[in-house]
């Protein structure tokens, strides 16, 4: 529960900040001088922290498809049959539903 606390967090951070970025560049484009300079590099700066944030959103997501992956796993090799079982249900149910769709 926490996990996805954070990871919804870091995404309202990441949009947040894109959007101030958005904002910045808004205003640089009407400035001129030293005023444009500082907007711009407030917008690199931003944009910097967006990518950032965006690279601990893949951390987590990575981290977290690691996981179920690694659980899958465990309960593949401690159920076969019905591991076997569970893919050939899907796969029956996967070719009916396909053979009807044509």
């Amino acid at each position: 529960m926490n996990e996805n606390v954070n990871s919804d967090k870091l995404v309202t951070d990441v949009k947040t900040v894109l959007g101030d970025a958005e904002d910045l560049l808004r205003q640089s484009a009407s400035s001129t001088g030293e005023q444009a300079v500082q907007l711009r590099e407030r917008g690199m700066a931003l944009l910097r922290q967006g990518r950032e944030r965006a690279q601990e959103i893949q951390e987590l997501a990575v981290a977290k498809s690691k996981a179920a992956a690694r659980v899958t796993d465990d309960y593949v090799h401690e159920n076969p049959w019905r591991s076997m079982g569970i893919a050939f249900a899907v796969g029956l149910a996967a070719g009916l539903l396909l053979n009807r769709a044509r």
